[in-house]
């Protein structure tokens, strides 16, 4: 098994390995694990013609950089020209961009074959991947994927985290606002990177709500991560929310280089919270108490507003929902009701043929709650609690008394392993995103960056992941204790390969 990006890029350079077998490959295991639902839409003519490409810049020793003739999908939120680009909805399921978004264009200038486009809860609202128009996404580490006994892939990303889980590809691109890259990482056993608010271009992604969504990286190693994120982070005069100073390449050192003796790693108190499940917490014990031995200063810090947080997430959630949904009214593009008897009813129609109950939900909570009777008392009061827990993670990051500062917080990614979708879709979509979300959407309130990493299997079989926090556009310290934590835990993204061919 090719394990890394640089283990297959070598392979492409000393000519072992070609561009066009390796994309055919990836293209037959897709088809063949048709199952997991993790595509829904596989692009062959695209990816064959950009692996040739990639095949010919190799012989001729002119390759792109390390991800030339790399496969890699693309979440069905970010636009891709002249192909479907449907956010997993009926309302967008004919819409085709006549652009690319950044990150899918930065991906083609880098050389990356990119195979096609991944499942996802519709417009991105969910933790399951279980709402979409194409059905729900599968988790490959599930003991059984026939009937109702296999295990939820994590959302919004899903489809993104199952197909690089199942080495259908190496990376994925998800979005994240609130976790929606971290979670289904955490669930499916790979490396799942919400960068800094900013660094990577928005541009071209379908949004949710503008103030807290990023482009997210789904790989199988942390170093597969900051590949992708060299090539597609920086500056967009696109996107205007995008940082504008220069961006710094990562080189992460190699692991024996690394010194943890000067790093410093927060507990926050209150991630250890109800419904944590008592594997999760010996996993985040014992990883602290890793760090702790390899001279890692480590200690607990509080971020009192935490608890508040899943509540202002969700107000705020909906609000922005409630402006960005107002667009899709079947006139200029989307889905288009038949019954045109007045504006104001093909409006209605359209909109209630074209988005799901979870959609229509957030859209009519989100503009109750921006009614002017109501704006102060839930909006108003929303943007001033986000403005404190973004003050709680400036304090730990950068408290007055150096002695109080923290380099990195440690937390868990999920409460639990995968749950089986029969339990998880007997909750309300609220109810999913208020359990799932609660360790990872502090960090897009905050616009800091945040990985999710494998560490071990559950009881169950099942992975068990932390999370990594730091300050904004400190991903280079971020990914570097990342790195540290990977190579002593040991976790084997692919094993359920190997437990696949051991058994047949």
């Amino acid at each position: 098994l090719i394990r890394g990006i640089s283990q297959l890029t070598a392979g492409y350079a000393d000519g072992q390995l070609s561009p066009r077998r390796v994309t055919e490959e990836a293209l037959e295991d897709a088809r063949h694990l048709k199952t997991l639902n993790a595509f829904v839409r596989l692009t062959p003519d695209q990816a064959l013609k950009q692996a040739l490409a990639s095949e010919k810049r190799y012989k001729r020793k002119q390759a792109k950089g390390v991800l030339d003739g790399v496969t890699i999908a693309i979440k069905d939120n970010f636009c891709t020209y002249g192909i479907p680009t449907t956010c997993a909805s009926r309302m967008l399921q004919d819409f085709v961009p006549p652009y690319d978004a950044t990150v899918c264009s930065r991906l083609k200038e880098a050389g990356a074959v990119l195979l096609g486009k991944t499942n996802m809860d519709q417009f991105a609202m969910g933790a399951g991947t279980v709402d979409s128009v194409y059905g729900p996404t599968k988790n490959i580490w599930s003991e059984q994927l026939a009937r109702d006994q296999w295990r939820i892939a994590g959302g919004s990303s899903g489809g993104s985290a199952s197909a690089v889980a199942a080495g259908i590809c190496f990376a994925a691109i998800g979005s994240d606002t609130g976790g929606s890259t971290r979670n289904p990482a955490s669930y499916c056993g790979v490396v799942g990177l919400k960068p800094t608010y900013g660094l990577v271009s928005r541009h071209g992604l379908i949004p949710l709500v503008n103030s807290m969504d990023v482009p997210g990286i789904l790989t199988r190693s942390v170093s597969d991560c900051a590949d992708v994120l060299n090539a597609v982070a920086g500056p967009d005069r696109l996107d205007s929310t995008s940082i504008r100073q220069p961006y710094e390449r990562l080189r992460l050192p190699e692991i024996e280089q690394i010194d943890l003796r000067t790093v410093r790693i927060g507990i926050p108190k209150e991630y250890h919270c109800e419904g944590l499940s008592s594997e999760v917490l010996e996993t985040w014990s014992k990883v602290a108490d890793l760090l702790e031995c390899a001279g890692a200063s480590v200690r607990q810090v509080s971020l009192p507003n935490t608890e508040a947080s899943i509540f202002v997430y969700s107000i705020l959630n909906q609000c922005e929902v409630a402006s960005n949904m107002a667009r899709y009214d079947g006139i200029e593009y989307g889905h288009r009701a038949d019954d045109e008897r007045s504006t104001e009813q093909l409006y209605a129609q359209s909109r209630a043929e074209g988005f799901n109950e979870v959609v229509k939900t957030r859209i009519l909570t989100g503009n109750f709650l921006l009614l002017r009777k109501n704006y102060d008392h839930y909006f108003e009061k929303a943007l001033r609690v986000r403005r404190l827990i973004a003050e709680d993670f400036a304090k730990v990051f950068e408290a007055p008394q150096k002695e109080e500062c923290v380099d990195i917080l440690l937390t868990p990614t999920t409460l639990t392993d995968a749950p089986l979708y029969k339990d998880f879709a007997g909750l309300t979509n609220r109810d999913q995103c208020a359990v799932q979300d609660f360790c990872t959407q502090p960090a897009n309130m905050a616009g800091i960056p945040a990985v999710s990493i494998p560490i071990r299997l559950s009881q169950a079989g099942l992975p068990l992941s932390l999370q990594l926090m730091s300050r904004s556009l400190n991903e280079q310290l971020l990914l570097t204790v990342a790195r540290w934590i990977e190579a002593h835990v040991g976790f084997d993204s692919l094993e359920h390969k190997q437990q696949l061919k051991a058994a047949s």
